[in-house]
């Protein structure tokens, strides 16, 4: 019966832990990678932890032996010497080969990372506070990507469940084939960004005014997730990336979709929407871009995100507020949009703002109308 406890209170422990383990690698462990240079980066992550073990082992191995062997209680007295100039040596050499052999991969890694020459597709990524532009130059067609995770999760004014991928998932993902070398080109609208993915091994900085450029080339199909890796603002936590790793034929259907989405957009540009939908249209393009800065009621956040609700300028001169919304305002966080959002979006938007909440100006802001002024 004891020898079954025994076997029992063993076996609990050997899965408590292996529960343990599994639980610190999935908490502080890279990622499983998907590319070459992250399968680099994540052996010699491992190659060098080891090496600091084994000499934490070595060096404190060493020192708790001769603490507790050569003790004074037991009758060990200290010893007078110098130097050794041969222990010296040894043990300035020993690390410098420690070092050599460490820095020769290394080395390796980062000037492979730094070599985006030959890709077979380019993409243009901007930042801005709090979203991503991927710009598909060769196939002609760009889009946003905000995240799609309902404020009311992230700001506790729900009760509902969070998602499986909290904070991390957008409602336009970045979408590329499977096996292609992807070079991305980076800057930022506004202020310093960073679009970082672990499981693809790249963290590049998005400078304003300047162009970096990285790639990486994925070699499993699937939905990888990163986010933005600089403190770039109140709502930087908000700033998601996804890619979707698709193979080629899906791809290629994907292509086309969006190439479909961006003649229609071009084509509504000379619709003219009656007041109801023009609003429908602008209260999710005011939720997506809006609301973070000027809150969901439009009572914004004094003094440096000022209220829409009541507003003066909203309320007033229909060409003011086109005119801010579509350039921005020097010295402010207000950004262009006019860069961000189609014609169709921006006249819905300015739509929604005054005539919502307590504004009822009546007026229907047409695409048409945002075409004009961009000239």
């Amino acid at each position: 019966m004891m020898s079954n406890l025994i076997k029992k209170i063993g076996g609990g422990l050997a899965l408590a832990m292996y529960s343990m383990l599994a639980q610190a690698e999935y908490a502080i462990n890279f990622p499983k990678p998907v590319t070459v240079i992250a399968g680099q980066i994540y052996d010699l992550h491992m190659i060098t932890m080891w090496i600091i073990v084994g000499i934490a082992v070595v060096v404190y191995g060493a020192m708790f032996y001769s603490i507790l062997k050569h003790r004074k209680s037991v009758g060990h007295k200290a010893a007078n010497f110098h130097h050794n100039t041969m222990i010296e040596i040894v043990w300035t050499t020993i690390p410098l080969l420690i070092l050599i052999g460490m820095a020769y991969p290394a080395t390796k890694s980062v000037l492979a990372m730094r070599d985006s020459s030959n890709p077979d597709m380019t993409v243009k990524i901007t930042g801005y506070q709090w979203k991503w532009e991927y710009d598909y130059q060769q196939e002609g067609f760009k889009f946003m990507s905000v995240l799609s995770t309902p404020r009311d999760q992230f700001e506790l004014k729900g009760t509902a469940a969070k998602n499986e991928n909290y904070l991390l998932e957008v409602d336009n993902p970045m979408v590329v084939p499977v096996g292609k070398k992807v070079r991305i080109l980076l800057t930022a609208n506004d202020v310093i960004h960073a679009w970082w993915v672990p499981t693809f091994g790249i963290k590049q900085d998005a400078i304003p005014g300047f162009i970096k450029d990285s790639w990486f080339k994925a070699d499993k199909a699937g939905t990888y997730r990163g986010q933005c890796a600089e403190l770039c603002g109140k709502d930087h936590g908000y700033m998601p990336i996804v890619v979707e790793v698709k193979e080629q034929a899906d791809y290629d259907k994907w292509v086309a979709e969006q190439k479909s989405k961006s003649a229609a957009a071009t084509q509504d540009t000379n619709k003219v929407y009656e007041l109801a939908e023009l609003k429908s249209i602008g209260e999710k393009v005011y939720a997506t871009n809006c609301a973070g800065c000027h809150q969901a009621k439009g009572e914004g956040m004094a003094p440096v995100f000022p209220a829409l609700d009541g507003s003066k300028m909203v309320k007033g001169p229909k060409q003011a507020q086109i005119d801010i919304v579509m350039n921005g305002k020097a010295g402010t966080a207000m950004s262009a949009f006019g860069k961000q959002l189609s014609d169709t979006d921006v006249a819905a938007v300015i739509t929604y703002t005054r005539n919502a909440w307590g504004n009822h100006t009546g007026e229907a802001i047409q695409p048409s109308e945002i075409k004009a002024s961009r000239k």
